[in-house]
């Protein structure tokens, strides 16, 4: 079990974004958040070339679809692309219900897609889904 989980949510919408943050911390508390509004800012954190933000390790990434500048898909090309990032553990969290968009997300290695509206009220079910993915996982000695 690891002690601590960092998540960089990669989100545009600020409402959406805050809803995910309230409904982490009331399962756990102890998730270290980073925001992103897009995809490039994303990158910029994971290679740890942001001037203020930084992620510690172990982390995963929450990803949006549609944001401006660079969106999900083009992100997470970029991160299949990237030697030292194409590792990297993704959970998509969209609007989009689309089964195209599910496929090429799967198609691109995501640990899971998760439509909003389908997550529960203050995104509880997401807020469990990474309370037991950080009591599950190993941590790299």
């Amino acid at each position: 079990m690891i002690r601590e989980l960092s998540v960089l949510i990669v989100e545009d919408d600020d409402v959406a974004a805050e809803s995910i943050t309230r409904g982490l911390r009331k399962v756990a508390p102890d998730i270290h958040l980073v925001y992103a509004e897009n995809g490039q800012i994303a990158i910029d954190i994971l290679k740890n070339q942001h001037p203020t933000r930084a992620l510690k390790t172990p982390y995963l990434v929450l990803l949006d679809l549609n944001m401006p500048v660079m969106n999900g898909f083009e992100f997470l090309e970029y991160i299949r692309d990237d030697k030292k990032l194409q590792d990297t553990v993704i959970f998509i969290l969209t609007t989009s219900n689309d089964d195209n968009d599910r496929s090429r997300a799967y198609d691109n290695n995501v640990a899971g897609y998760m439509v909003k509206s389908s997550v529960g009220p203050q995104f509880a079910k997401l807020a469990a889904l990474l309370h037991a993915y950080k009591n599950a996982v190993e941590p790299n000695r």
